[in-house]
């Protein structure tokens, strides 16, 4: 398990982390996302040891993450801006994972390069972006840590490959065990893979939940009466966003379904819908409470 508690890393004046308490079980694929900006790779730099914080703690198990190699050689981290040795091969970056990670299993490295049709010994340096992101994931999965780190992982993949390499991470979580923390702008990509999500704006964790918890607990409602009204008849509703188009009104709702049906037939209306929302509903109107939003006219 890793746990962070009060969390804080700065650069300069420019506070990245912000108190971010949070905790990872294991067994779990954790999914962020966040505005730009937002520190979601400044998090994963963080737990992985390579930032030392300027407050808080980082821990895995109890044990502190910086400057602590048994706790760091059970931790892969696939970085957005990807590293290579220079003019390296896959076999000679296989070679340093190995002296690093003493669970590599270098006949899976094989198996996936093959399955990839990667070519272990050219220069990585001759691979396009896609092919450089893949042969880091299989060093990466070929490692067989506990807690995998991936930063924008599907970057530059095509969907075919978005797809293959989901699936090699979620058989890691269920066969071994492992977690992964994955950071993503395609809150589509999260919805289909993450067990658990959380939203960062400014540094700060502004909600973390299950996917499916998130879902559900705030939906849309279409909602009209046969008489003029106004909002303040909803003053009893956790109203995220509302719009009126003639008499119907178009509310983003938090709280308990159920309840909330309820609360609006006792007002008599002639239409009440309850609709379902995507992930990226709710990041959108997440975000717009907190005042992140941009109106094109």
């Amino acid at each position: 398990m890793i746990k962070t508690e009060n969390l804080t890393k700065k650069f300069g004046d420019f506070t990245a982390l912000d108190n971010i308490s949070c905790t990872i079980q294991d067994g779990c694929i954790y999914g962020m996302v966040g505005s730009n900006g937002a520190g979601k790779s400044t998090f994963l730099r963080t737990i992985s040891g390579v930032y030392k914080a300027d407050e808080g703690t980082a821990e895995m198990d109890g044990a502190p993450i910086y400057e602590n190699p048994n706790v760091k050689k059970r931790i892969a981290y696939v970085p957005d801006e990807l590293f290579y040795l220079p003019g390296a091969t896959m076999e000679r970056m296989a070679t340093m994972y190995r002296s690093i990670y003493p669970g590599f299993d270098y006949n899976r490295f094989k198996s996936l390069a093959k399955d990839l049709d990667l070519a272990t010994n050219k220069s990585l340096n001759t691979f396009s972006k896609g092919m450089r992101r893949q042969a880091v994931t299989i060093l990466a999965l070929a490692a067989k840590p506990d807690y995998i780190f991936f930063d924008e992982t599907f970057d530059g993949l095509d969907p075919v490959m978005r797809n293959y390499i989901k699936k090699l991470i979620c058989q890691d979580v269920v066969d071994r065990g492992a977690s992964a923390i994955i950071t993503s702008h395609s809150l589509r990509e999260l919805e289909d893979t993450c067990d658990q999500l959380a939203l960062l704006h400014r540094g700060g964790l502004v909600l973390e939940s299950d996917v499916q918890n998130l879902k559900t607990s705030q939906f849309k409602i279409q909602i009209a009466f046969r008489d003029d009204y106004t909002n303040e008849i909803f003053k009893d509703i956790d109203i995220v966003h509302s719009t009126r188009h003639g008499s119907v009104t178009n509310m983003i709702v938090r709280g308990d379904r159920s309840e909330t049906v309820m609360r609006l037939s006792a007002l008599n209306p002639i239409l009440l819908d309850v609709l379902p929302l995507t992930l990226e509903e709710v990041f959108t109107y997440e975000m717009e409470a907190l005042g992140y939003s941009f109106n094109l006219d």
